[in-house]
């Protein structure tokens, strides 16, 4: 097993399961939480979290 194999394994449950609408909330959780890691320890921070 490589270390991609759990993102092939989603897609194929996507394709089967037809349940591609969970494509784009997956895509902005994944957005959103590199965001936050990002900016955790930048001067820019404060201003990010001000926005939520």
């Amino acid at each position: 097993m490589g270390k991609f194999s759990i993102i092939k394994e989603f897609f194929v449950f996507l394709g089967e399961r037809k349940k591609w609408w969970l494509t784009p909330i997956i895509i902005m959780l994944l957005l959103l939480g590199l965001l936050i890691i990002f900016t955790e320890s930048s001067a820019v921070a404060p201003f990010i979290y001000a926005l939520f």
